[in-house]
């Protein structure tokens, strides 16, 4: 059965890393626990039962509770299957313009690619001095791809 611990939002992987330990700790019937990125302020947890997954939050910091209604495994898929990350959209020497942030509105060249964060470094086009700045990948939007530039 699933089942979801409502946790403070942020704290999803501190909460995961204890429970983890004292599972293992005292042996408890919990098979997997899971955070999800777009499911801020909630774990999910597949265990034999509630009583389980119960004792295994006691006296953890920051867990708040255990939702009522365990969740049904059709929702948990919808989860899994995420779509792809911005990062992977995006090629080095692709024109991007920023939407949000600082910069918002300004034209930028793509100059390195981390997928494993989703951060997209740019150089500012418009400026005087090319300035490299790291930024979230979502927080861009395609301009221009490079292959369309002549690059």
């Amino acid at each position: 059965m699933l089942f979801v611990y409502r946790v403070t939002a942020g704290q999803e992987k501190v909460v995961l890393d204890m429970l983890k330990k004292k599972v293992r700790k005292e042996n408890l019937p919990i098979y997997a626990i899971a955070h999800f990125e777009d499911l801020r302020g909630y774990l999910v947890v597949e265990a034999e039962d509630e009583v389980a997954v119960r004792s295994a939050g006691l006296k953890i910091p920051h867990i708040k509770g255990v939702l009522d209604k365990t969740m049904d495994p059709s929702e948990l898929d919808k989860l899994v299957q995420l779509e792809k990350p911005a990062a992977l959209s995006v090629n080095k020497g692709d024109i991007v313009e920023l939407i949000s942030g600082p910069f918002k509105g300004e034209k930028a060249r793509v100059i390195k690619i981390d997928v494993n964060k989703e951060e997209i470094t740019v150089e500012l086009t418009e400026v005087a001095v090319p300035i490299p700045v790291t930024i979230r990948a979502n927080t861009i939007r395609i301009y221009q791809r490079a292959e369309d530039a002549g690059s």
